[in-house]
């Protein structure tokens, strides 16, 4: 592993201590998914007691396989509006630090919620386009 990809995996660790999950090898011949591919993304889930499997891939975790782990599907979209509406100046500070780092491009706020819809994230733009000069 390169140096700078080994410095980004201790940074996240230092962030977020419990992000790896572990042992959770054992459960994955006993779940039933649409593409068996997928289930080391539900062991890891119930091993790390996930509230939620973020995905554009939904068709591959019905929520009638994920619904007794207790378990919910959410698109990048709706998790990332969703930690902005539950932590509000948190999220919204997060994101103008992100878009202060970046540098080659530069992105205005608006630039940045139109780079946010165009990836995929039509309702965070939307709310974003709401408090643009916050971010």
């Amino acid at each position: 592993m390169g140096a700078q990809i080994a410095a980004a995996c201790d940074a996240m660790e230092a962030a977020i201590p419990d992000c790896l999950v572990n042992g959770y090898e054992h459960l994955i011949d006993g779940l039933e998914l649409p593409d068996p591919d997928d289930r080391h993304v539900l062991a890891a889930a119930i091993t790390g007691h996930a509230d939620a499997i973020i995905t554009w891939n939904e068709k591959d975790f019905p929520r009638e396989v994920l619904d007794p782990f207790g378990i919910e599907l959410q698109t990048p979209d709706e998790f990332v509006l969703n930690q902005i509406m539950l932590r509000g100046v948190i999220a919204l500070t997060a994101i103008k630090g992100m878009r202060e780092r970046w540098e080659r491009p530069q992105y205005t706020a608006v630039a940045l919620v139109d780079l946010f819809e165009k990836r995929g994230l039509p309702q965070t733009a939307a709310h974003l386009r709401d408090v643009v000069n916050l971010i």
